[in-house]
C-alpha cells in the first residue's frame, strides 16, 4: 500500500500492526559518470519491487529524498541535512506514525551517510517510549542485509558496496541507461580502510578526486539486474520477519 493514494479513514482503518516503511537515500555527487538522484533512483526500484511482493501487508510512505551528505558538500550539486537536522527529521517521521497508533515502523536505507544517523534515530525514539513493549523501531541498509552479489553472479569483482562503483552504476545501467555516461575508461578508485579496525573521520575529497570510489569501469547491465534481484529478496525477507513479529518478544 502506498500511503500517498490513501484517504486519511483508509490509514485510520489500518491495523496498528501494519508495517510501516520509510525509505531514505539523498541527492548527492556520484563522480564524472552518475546523476545526482542515484541513491534515490535505485532505492525507489528496490522499494517498487519490494511492494509489489508484500502487496497489502506493508504501508510504504514516499521515498525521503534528502539524506546527510555533508561529506559530499565539495562537490557542486549535492544537497544534504545537516547531521542534527537529519536526525531530528528521522525522528519526526517515526514519532508521526507512532501518533496515529502505528507500531513496527523500518527505515530502509539507500545511502551509506545516512546509517549512523539513522541508526541513532531509532535509539532515540525507542528511550523516549521507553515504557513500550510493543513498538518496533528498525534502520536498514539494503546492502547490509546479507545478501551475497557476487555468488549469484560470478562476474562481479567487487565485495561491498562502493559509490558510483561497479555496484551502482550496473544498477543504474539496468534502470536508466541514458542518465550513466561512458564508464569505459573510467580508472578504478581503492576502497582503502585508513587505520583499521579504528573508525577514521573523513570527507569525500580525502578518498577520491574524481568522486566514485570503486570500479565503475566494470558495470553491465546484467550486474544490476542480478543486484537488484538480491537486494530486493533481502528486503522482501526482512520485512516478512517484521510482518511475523508476534509483538513483544527480543527475537524476530
Amino acid at each position: 500500500m502506498k500511503l500517498t493514494d490513501l484517504t486519511w479513514p483508509g490509514v485510520r482503518g489500518l491495523s496498528r500492526d501494519t508495517p510501516v516503511v520509510i525509505p531514505v537515500a539523498a541527492l548527492e555527487q556520484h563522480g564524472h559518470h552518475m546523476p545526482l538522484f542515484t541513491d534515490s533512483m535505485l532505492l525507489g526500484e528496490i522499494i517498487r519491487r519490494t511492494s509489489e511482493r508484500l502487496a497489502d501487508r506493508v504501508l510504504f510512505a514516499p521515498l525521503m529524498w534528502l539524506g546527510n551528505s555533508d561529506h559530499h558538500m565539495d562537490f557542486a550539486g549535492t544537497l544534504s541535512a545537516a547531521p542534527r537536522t537529519y536526525l531530528d527529521l528521522l525522528n519526526g517521521l517515526a514519532e508521526n506514525f507512532i501518533q496515529h497508533g502505528f507500531q513496527r515502523i523500518v527505515f530502509i536505507n539507500g545511502h551509506g551517510g545516512n546509517d549512523v544517523p539513522g541508526k541513532q534515530s531509532t535509539f532515540e525514539v525507542r528511550q523516549r517510549h521507553r515504557d513500550r513493549c510493543d513498538l518496533l523501531l528498525l534502520f536498514a541498509t539494503y546492502w547490509h542485509l546479507g545478501g551475497k552479489p557476487h555468488e549469484v553472479e560470478p562476474s562481479l569483482q567487487q565485495r561491498q558496496m562502493g559509490h558510483a562503483c561497479e555496484w551502482e552504476t550496473s544498477m543504474m545501467l539496468r534502470i536508466a541507461p541514458h542518465l550513466v555516461g561512458d564508464v569505459s575508461n573510467v580508472p578504478p578508485v581503492e576502497f582503502g580502510a585508513s587505520f583499521a579496525p579504528a573508525t577514521r573521520a573523513w570527507i569525500t575529497k580525502d578518498r577520491t578526486v574524481p568522486g566514485h570510489i570503486g570500479q565503475p569501469h566494470l558495470a553491465t547491465v546484467q550486474k544490476g539486474e542480478v543486484l537488484f534481484q538480491v537486494f530486493s529478496d533481502d528486503v522482501v525477507a526482512m520485512l516478512e520477519r517484521v510482518i511475523a513479529w508476534d509483538g513483544k518478544s527480543w527475537d524476530g
